[in-house]
């Protein structure tokens, strides 16, 4: 089993869950968090003043996958969180090491 883990722009969480399910995924979780990479946040005009957000609002997506669906799933999250710009995000994909559906008490590929 796998973990991949997605850190995207909000206004993608849309594009991103309809090209997951069409790549087969069943569910995920996701979290707004906010954060920042080499960009270390930018500057925005407000009333006239200058003032640097260092911290910009992400979406971190959360999907457990079986080894068969991780370069479909990183694939799809690739094309459909891309714009080209600075702070698409990134994707991490970790070892699960296990699974377990509390409802069910099933584990591993089946509790997914």
């Amino acid at each position: 089993m796998k973990m991949l883990i997605a850190i995207i722009k909000p206004f993608r969480l849309d594009a991103v869950r309809e090209a997951l399910a069409d790549a087969g995924v069943q569910g995920m979780t996701v979290t707004e968090v906010r954060g920042f990479g080499r960009q270390k946040g930018h500057t925005e005009l407000y009333r006239g003043a200058e003032y640097t957000v260092d911290l910009l609002p992400k979406i971190k997506l959360e999907v457990a996958l079986t080894p068969d669906q991780v370069d479909k799933a990183v694939d799809a999250i690739a094309k459909a969180a891309k714009t080209g710009q600075i702070g698409d995000g990134k994707i991490f994909v970790y070892d699960l090491n296990q699974t377990v559906r509390i409802r069910t008490g099933e584990s591993g590929v089946d509790a997914v």
